[in-house]
């Protein structure tokens, strides 16, 4: 009577709770139009290999190999996995094996007769059970568990795809510093000859005193700020030394004056892309998984089915324990209902319906901000493009006005004072314009992270996915 009791109340088994609907997102970005963009191409999922720097190749393959955090993130997969796992055998029968052997004595009715002798008990027992999914709870759980592995198996994808972009960054900024480095070598060499012409003048009666002076600052500022780059450039490499896994003191970069090029941004960067984002899934992945938990809690609220069956022998003695007077067995259904329990189920529902409700709003500010870092990068590297050409055009000005300067300073017709403006005027723009390039090489860089590193043209209205 149990066992039909339980089968006809599964028509009334835990609902299933379902995500909320989608997001739609714009099949469009704001900040790609009215923008001059290169012919849609190919972009390869190793997307640094456009830069075109066959040192920044070899260091993301060591990358791979010894990041701690992809380490660390690859043996969280693999506790996820292990969870996986045990939640699907927890939907299979269970099987154990006992055996064991007693001696025991009690004393007789009649305390002044010790006639009693010791008994021996041996038994061997084989016992199966399971339990029967009836209301969903196992099921869920192993959904849950599924949604959860693959959310590890996503968060790895993230945070490579994260080191990846780190170490380009790193390494860009690192390049930009080499630059730097070389044009203030340049610019003490200068300055040193304009120190040299200042002192013949000022000790031919030509220059003041004051010329002088201003000449030895601006040298030892520009022989202070190679040092200030000296260490950066430094703490850079200790940066990407760790990030590859290694001490600081085991990597030593050669000093490269040149960026690379700035890679052109394709036609067109649809939102759709987002869904390919590692972090994106992840996120919805981790919805799925509070949803199926919902369920689980409410199937709490309904009996439990466990069909069990042993069987063995028990004797006195081993020689005849394999007998059929020893043989034992038993089979049959129990049936578990929790009547009184404080509460504690319905607030089990409770915190699984919340904790779906901060899956899916935190998915949903994952989308939103991987849109926003879209359209930063976006409006960064349409409005770095221009600033570039502007910074570029600002340093032949200074150029030109230096050398005019410095003709008219030794003709005589300017004093050491103009000879400084110009010089540190041309300083300047050179570094801005280094700093501007650094700035749009990392506007790409980011563009290709931001879309899992890979651009394809967009084809009709396309939506994210959403819970």
């Amino acid at each position: 009577m149990p066992l039909a009791a339980a089968l006809l109340m599964t028509g009334c088994a835990v609902a299933r709770v379902d995500p909320p609907a989608p997001v739609v997102a714009a099949a469009q970005y704001r900040e790609s139009a009215d923008w001059q963009h290169a012919a849609a191409a190919a972009v390869p999922d190793d997307w640094w290999t456009l830069f075109n720097d066959p040192l920044l190749d070899d260091l993301q393959r060591q990358l791979v190999i010894g990041n701690e955090n992809l380490r660390s993130s690859l043996s969280a997969v693999a506790s996820a996995r292990a969870l996986y796992d045990a939640s699907r055998s927890a939907l299979w029968p269970t099987l154990s094996v006992g055996a064991g052997a007693t001696r025991s004595d009690s004393p007789s009715s009649n305390n002044s007769d010790r006639t009693s002798k010791p008994v021996n008990s041996l038994n061997l027992t084989t016992t199966a059970s399971w339990e029967i999914d009836l209301w969903g709870r196992l099921s869920g759980a192993r959904t849950s568990a599924q949604a959860s592995f693959q959310a590890s198996t996503d968060d790895l994808a993230a945070v490579r795809l994260s080191a990846q972009a780190l170490l380009v960054q790193t390494y860009l900024s690192l390049r930009t510093t080499d630059a730097q480095l070389s044009v203030l070598a340049r610019s003490v060499a200068a300055y040193q000859q304009s120190l040299g012409l200042t002192q013949v003048r000022y000790e031919g009666g030509v220059a003041a005193r004051t010329d002088v002076l201003q000449a030895q600052t601006q040298l030892k500022s520009a022989q202070a700020q190679s040092a200030d780059l000296t260490a950066q450039r430094a703490q850079l490499e200790h940066a990407i030394a760790v990030l590859l896994g290694r001490p600081p003191a085991s990597l030593t970069l050669e000093r490269q004056a040149r960026l690379p090029p700035v890679p052109e941004v394709p036609q067109m960067l649809p939102a759709s892309l987002l869904q390919r984002r590692p972090d994106i899934a992840a996120a919805q992945q981790r919805v799925a998984a509070a949803y199926a938990q919902i369920g689980v809690a409410d199937a709490a609220f309904f009996p439990d089915l466990t069909l069990s069956a042993s069987a063995g022998f028990r004797g006195a003695s081993l020689s005849n324990l394999f007998s059929a007077p020893n043989l034992l067995w038993s089979l049959g259904p129990t049936l578990t209902q929790s009547i009184f329990d404080g509460g504690q189920r319905r607030l089990a529902s409770v915190q699984a319906t919340a904790a779906a409700d901060q899956a899916t709003s935190a998915y949903r500010q994952t989308v939103l901000t991987a849109l926003q870092e879209v359209e930063d990068n976006l409006v960064l590297a349409q409005q770095l493009q221009q600033e570039a050409q502007w910074q570029g055009e600002a340093l032949q000005a200074a150029q030109s006005n230096l050398d005019i300067t410095l003709e008219q300073y030794r003709a005589g017709t300017v004093s050491y004072l103009n000879v400084v403006v110009a010089q540190t005027a041309a300083l300047s723009s050179e570094n801005n314009l280094l700093s501007v390039r650094n700035r749009q090489l990392a506007s790409v860089n980011q563009l290709l992270k931001n879309i899992a590193g890979r651009w394809q043209p967009m084809r009709g209205k396309e939506t994210i996915s959403s819970p």
